[in-house]
């Protein structure tokens, strides 16, 4: 559902573009310019902002909520590319292509979304080359997280992709000391983010349970021994 814009609206919107890393820094009338092309989009849990292959109409930026963008094979089997959080942008690659938007993206949580509407942007852009970088410079961050997000489901099991992920998350993965972790999503998505199902992932938590490294309760999850943990990456990994 879009919301008409009103002032109040519009400086939200303003707060949310300059709070964003690919706008932070710009002039003030840059970013009015911007919001000029925006639109407010709410969502429920479930709810899709946009399907593959349908015609862009913008990239966006998350205001409030989670947006999952993920891809579904030819066996009907979700992969999630990205879990898209609170002054993050997304779909940027959409302006430069006319095949339309490349995965899904759903709410997972009720959300409020940016849309910087193609037009109004492209023709903001031939006004402002230095956005140009900026958008570049994005997609190129996103490229990388994409790049690590590969690498990370090349590992032989779950077990080890789970372990690589959790020791990513620790501030010091050399300490013994405990670590303490929030799940920003479901255990669900999480999964599916690992390249597999709530079933194994589950297993996998009550596996580490029993061995002494983990102990969770509810969204959080504490790391008793981050070194252990790496350890066992390490074994893993035959290194």
């Amino acid at each position: 559902m879009s919301l008409p814009v009103s002032e109040f609206k519009r400086a939200a919107i303003i707060n949310t573009l300059r709070g964003c890393q690919l706008f932070a820094g710009l002039p003030p009338e840059d970013l009015h310019a911007i919001a000029e092309s925006t639109v407010i989009k709410t969502l429920d849990p479930g709810d899709y902002l946009f399907r593959e292959g349908q015609p862009a109409q913008g990239f966006y930026l998350v205001q409030k909520g989670a947006i999952n963008v993920h891809r579904v094979n030819a066996a009907g089997k979700e992969q999630v590319i990205r879990i898209f959080r609170v002054g993050e942008s997304f779909a940027e690659a959409a302006l430069a292509t006319a095949t339309g938007y490349p995965a899904d993206a759903r709410a997972v949580e009720p959300s409020q979304v940016l849309l910087v509407q193609k037009a109004g942007f492209l023709a903001l852009l031939r006004q402002r080359p230095e956005l140009a970088l900026r958008m570049l410079a994005s997609m190129s961050i996103h490229l990388r997280s994409l790049v690590a997000q590969l690498e990370d489901l090349t590992l032989k099991d779950v077990e080890t992709r789970l372990a690589n992920w959790l020791v990513k998350r620790c501030p010091e993965p050399l300490t013994s000391k405990p670590v303490t972790i929030e799940l920003k999503t479901t255990k669900r998505v999480l999964a599916a983010e690992l390249g597999t199902v709530s079933e194994t992932f589950s297993r996998t938590l009550a596996k580490f349970r029993e061995q002494g490294l983990l102990a969770v309760k509810g969204k959080t999850v504490t790391i008793l021994s981050p070194e252990r943990l790496r350890a066992l990456l390490r074994k893993n990994l035959g290194e």
